[in-house]
């Protein structure tokens, strides 16, 4: 089960998130995320455990606590999205998009 964990400090690590979720079962992934440009904390992260039910117990004690001096929102995270491209891939030719001229 995927957890998403919202408002971290920015100085919190992959490691430490980790450790925050153990107690409650094994953790198989934990992730902060972080900006692709400046490469700082975005605030928030993710933690896959094994098992849903140490995952709910999870989320109902830590959401609302506080870590490093934060209060921290803990919830399950929302399944990826399947992101397409713009353009056909597969079988066929790409159609190309062609402006109308604004009269």
């Amino acid at each position: 089960m995927y957890i998403q964990i919202a408002n971290l400090d920015s100085k919190i690590t992959d490691k430490e998130l980790q450790a925050l979720f153990d107690p409650f079962g094994e953790v198989s992934s934990a992730q902060i995320q972080y900006d692709a440009f400046t490469g700082a904390s975005r605030g928030f992260g993710y933690v896959e455990m094994a098992d849903e039910s140490s995952a709910q117990k999870a989320i109902a004690e830590l959401n609302g606590s506080v870590v490093n001096g934060r209060n921290i929102t803990v919830s399950q995270a929302e399944p990826k999205a399947e992101h397409k491209g713009s353009y056909k891939v597969g079988n066929g030719s790409v159609s190309i998009f062609r402006f109308r001229k604004n009269k």
